[in-house]
């Protein structure tokens, strides 16, 4: 699976109509419409903002006034092909006066985010489980420990009344199993799934 390092964005001109498209990377659905709302923001004067994510709570896309499928649904198309995932496109349109039917806007929107895909720095992502460690100052050396020595990755470390730390698996199973002959000292649970850049 893929996603884009960076926000990237491209302009093609087709029969004098201008489409620029935005790629942003994103992970859920209120990124992606919060990103829609500023770039509608931006490109108010645009004659349309055509939107298409693929997010980890879900994905979707809108047409904005466009005839129905001709815009939203093969930007998304676009993006399904080249396997990209926690990512968003807008495809920003300014009419130049020469319509170009169904057919031409299709090809027209699924160029626009081909080539936007194109200038992308492009990641290799893969999906992990993260779970949740949690226990008292005491046991920080045991737990780096189990840590270093079963090759866990820690991605974020909180000190408050007791140390929390967010480790990441491809398969859960592994830390239940390095932990559970600590139960009563170190808690684990799952926390939610992420999507993490390949090593």
């Amino acid at each position: 699976m893929k996603t884009i390092k960076k926000a990237t964005q491209s302009e093609i001109n087709i029969k004098k109509s201008q489409f620029i498209c935005s790629l942003f990377p994103t992970k859920t659905k209120a990124e992606s419409k919060e990103i829609i709302r500023k770039l509608n923001e931006q490109y108010s004067d645009a004659t349309h903002n055509c939107t298409a994510y693929i997010v980890s709570d879900g994905e979707g896309f809108d047409d904005d006034g466009e005839p129905g499928g001709t815009a939203g649904k093969p930007m998304i198309n676009v993006l399904r092909k080249n396997e990209l995932h926690n990512v968003t496109a807008v495809v920003t349109r300014y009419f130049g006066g020469i319509k170009l039917g169904a057919g031409g806007l299709v090809r027209a929107y699924s160029k626009s985010v081909m080539e936007a895909i194109g200038e992308a720095e492009i990641l290799e992502i893969e999906e992990y489980e993260v779970y949740e460690l949690v226990f008292e100052y005491s046991e920080i050396k045991t737990a780096d420990s189990e840590v270093r020595n079963n090759n866990l990755e820690v991605i974020d470390k909180q000190y408050s009344d007791k140390v929390i730390y967010d480790v990441v698996s491809k398969d859960g199973r592994d830390i239940l199993r390095i932990f559970e002959k600590y139960s009563g000292k170190i808690s684990v649970s799952f926390k939610n799934k992420q999507f993490l850049e390949k090593n």
